[in-house]
């Protein structure tokens, strides 16, 4: 295409950012014009697609990072022809896929967007994924320059530096205006080459309004040979085209009154809103993965004797790996713990599908979202407090609709003398916090084997906690388990009240069920393995039968959010009085037990609460 059709291009997309923003009241136009001449030249001279199937995996992935110029990524999908121009108006209207930020609504986002620093660790995940099974697409991630200074994308770069991903393209949209200021470097193009160079990257800096240039950095980048990411730092101007926004301070995130409106518009002048993109056809039409699941009633691992001492965290990568032998869209990602979380058992079977992300939890849940796009299952594990470094990137998986399995190992004070920054104590409030998300706890190895492949057929956020400490196998391996169960381990028609735990806590609450019988005293005790969703049905039905209609919660976990704050939810308007155990104070290093007492949630302390309580 000639150079004035490219410009006439980029007045069309101009123009519906700025229209589309003014009619919702509200909206980023500014930084939607900055990039408005890349953008036009990506679609229009080398953007592989298929409209009609946005998870073709020969498909090109574009991640607009920088998600408050979500109106430059309607506009040039809606002149390619993914709906009418008209739509663009629809921007952030209640009901409208066309949100504020991108969303999983508008079927051709990639991933939720607008936590900077987040899109590049996603195309590293699906650059990842293309490298490793030899799909032909590229992943062209575009950032705005005030994100650069989140400590993600340097984690993301160092990944895909690492793995020679030279399939990923990322531009910087260097503009020099932030939100309340001006950018770290403002204009300074040179301390961004010099970064990305530094973390190993090709790369190319260009004037990103002149439009041989950014044609020139695509053709490079489309035929990069250097086993390099790519890297195209773009020195642009906020607000492009209209003067009296042009490089000016404030205009972030203020849409143009209507009066303000046709001024624009008459600067841009004639626009041919009859413009449009023909994306280029992928190279093949492949439709996806083909997902086949393992039964848990086929998995050899589940052959323990009941008495057995293991670990939780001992049987996940060897059951992972199992269930993998079936099913070719299982991965698994681990950041530098496999010999402790026992990922490693899954690398040696599998070690084509595992990933090694290091120490950079948010750059390796960045990189799950990205396979889970493609419809892989990306099982993620660490220790479960390195998760809370990740708080925002699994928040933002979960409203992007991601399917990722989290497996964190080392909860509770019971991982011993580590001592307390290793402990995880706030992991269930950070995962059962989001809707919709899965949460497990299961307190022996069968209930371990058994819950990982209702992980894998459960389509969405969920999360495994397992144990440090060998715990005595509780169950037979006939015994079924499902996500929302529970399992009544003690009963009676004389029990005084109901005991309820979760891991460690359901061998504790064991422990003091036996030395309650000695003085007469009899209790339910309920492995509550399901924390989110809870089994209310179960626990509202054997707390009517006892004689108090009182429950004690006991948890290895801080005492906000954990399970005792599920069973108060649970039960609530029942009538049932809730005493919750839980870990009240910052733990310290010692011997398991020791510090099961200290946080008063041992069998002794159990005895002592039911003790006063039948007072």
């Amino acid at each position: 295409m000639s150079e004035q059709n490219l410009q006439e291009k980029a007045k069309v997309v101009r123009k519906w950012s700025l229209l589309s923003t003014t009619e919702a009241g509200s909206g980023h136009p500014t930084s939607c014009l900055s990039a408005a001449d890349i953008g036009t030249v990506l679609f229009d001279k080398y953007f592989s697609y298929d409209l009609k199937n946005p998870l073709n995996e020969a498909n090109d992935r574009f991640i607009l990072s920088k998600g408050h110029a979500a109106p430059l990524l309607y506009t040039l999908f809606a002149m390619s022809g993914a709906m009418p121009l008209e739509e663009v108006k629809t921007l952030r209207k209640f009901g409208s896929p066309l949100e504020g930020h991108p969303m999983p609504g508008f079927p051709y986002s990639d991933a939720a967007t607008g936590s900077l620093g987040q899109g590049l660790s996603v195309g590293a995940g699906l650059a990842y994924l293309a490298q490793k099974e030899k799909l032909s697409f590229k992943t062209y991630v575009l950032m705005g320059d005030g994100e650069l200074a989140e400590g993600q994308v340097w984690e993301a770069a160092n990944f895909a530096s690492y793995y020679k991903l030279n399939n990923l393209i990322a531009i910087a949209d260097v503009n020099g205006l932030g939100q309340s200021q001006e950018t770290m470097f403002r204009h300074s193009i040179d301390e961004y080459v010099s970064r990305f160079r530094a973390f190993g990257f090709e790369v190319l800096a260009i004037d990103g309004h002149n439009l041989s240039q950014i044609d020139k950095a695509f053709n490079d980048a489309l035929h990069n040979e250097t086993g390099k990411p790519y890297a195209i730092i773009a020195k642009t101007s906020k607000g492009k085209g209209v003067s009296f926004l042009e490089d000016k301070d404030n205009w972030h995130g203020k849409p143009l009154k209507k009066e303000d409106l046709e001024k624009a518009l008459k600067e841009l002048g004639d626009v041919d809103d009859a413009l449009q993109f023909v994306l280029r056809k992928p190279a093949s039409s492949k439709a996806g993965k083909t997902v086949t699941q393992s039964e848990s009633s086929v998995l050899s691992s589940t052959h323990f004797k009941v008495g057995e001492e293991i670990a939780t965290r001992e049987v996940y990568g060897q059951v992972l790996a199992e269930l993998a032998n079936n099913n070719a869209a299982i991965y698994a990602l681990d950041g530098d713990v496999k010999n402790s979380t026992f990922s490693q058992d899954f690398k040696k079977v599998h070690p084509e599908r595992f990933v090694e992300c290091f120490i950079a939890e948010q750059n390796m849940v960045g990189v799950a979202t990205g396979f889970s796009r493609l419809q892989r299952i990306p099982f993620v594990s660490t220790f479960a407090s390195f998760f809370t470094r990740a708080a925002d990137q699994i928040r933002m998986a979960a409203i992007g609709q991601a399917n990722i399995k989290f497996v964190g190992s080392h909860a509770g004070v019971s991982i011993g003398e580590d001592g307390a920054s290793q402990m995880g104590l706030e992991d269930i409030a950070l995962f059962g916090t989001l809707p919709e998300t899965v949460v497990l706890h299961p307190s022996d190895a069968v209930s371990t084997v058994k819950l990982i492949p209702q992980m894998v057929s459960h389509k969405g956020l969920s999360y495994l906690r397992t144990l440090r400490p060998k715990t005595p196998v509780l169950y037979g391996p006939d015994e079924e388990f499902h996500i929302g169960g529970s399992k009544i381990l003690r009963s009676s028609k004389d029990d005084l009240l109901t005991i309820m735990a979760a891991g460690i806590t359901v061998h504790e609450a064991l422990k003091a069920y036996e030395l309650l019988q000695k003085e007469d005293i009899s209790v339910q005790v309920i492995d509550c393995y399901s924390i989110h969703p809870l089994d209310e049905e179960t626990l509202l039905a054997s707390v009517r039968v006892t004689e108090q209609n009182m429950v004690i919660t006991v948890e290895d976990h801080f005492e906000h959010g954990g399970l005792g704050d599920f069973v108060l939810e649970a039960l609530s308007g029942s009538g049932t009085w809730v005493e919750k155990m839980a870990v009240s104070k910052i733990s310290h290093s010692g011997k398991q037990a020791e510090l099961l007492h200290d946080a008063h949630i041992d069998a002794d302390c159990i005895v002592a609460k039911v003790q006063e309580l039948s007072r």
